[in-house]
């Protein structure tokens, strides 16, 4: 299946095809009152925790440590993108930063994660619950 999981920044004007618009930002955007954003969500768990978002920021690690420390961050707690794969599944989803670089931010690696968690979800709803008996299949032993 096909997913359409978008990013933006939250400075962007709104489009009537956002779908889900969901801010995954540990800090509020400066000079934004929540109401103007038309926000589906704030949601922070899939967002890098606080020391990452700090040592990245303040130039102490470079863009390969902070990608695999994030993935790590986010293989270690599976659970903090069902959120935003179940909005996935709906329809188009549009993942939202106030960083000034999409391209340097968190969103394309939090939306890779989110595709590979899809397809395997999707992957594993495709095999059978159990393989199939064969015990009446069997030659009879002497």
């Amino acid at each position: 299946m096909s997913y359409d999981i978008v990013s933006k920044r939250i400075y962007q004007p709104i489009d009537d095809d956002d779908g889900a618009r969901v801010l995954v930002d540990r800090l509020w955007p400066r000079g934004k009152p929540r109401e103007s954003l038309s926000l589906t969500d704030w949601y922070r768990d899939a967002s890098p925790s606080p020391a990452l978002r700090r040592q990245y920021h303040a130039g102490s690690i470079n863009r390969s440590v902070f990608e695999i420390r994030y993935r790590g961050e986010l293989r270690d707690a599976p659970d903090h993108l069902i959120p935003l794969m179940r909005l996935a599944r709906r329809a188009r989803l549009t993942l939202l930063t106030a960083s000034r670089e999409i391209d340097d931010s968190h969103l394309p690696l939090l939306r890779e994660a989110l595709l590979d968690a899809l397809h395997r979800e999707d992957q594993a709803d495709a095999l059978p619950s159990s393989p199939p008996c064969y015990a009446g299949d069997l030659p009879e032993s002497t």
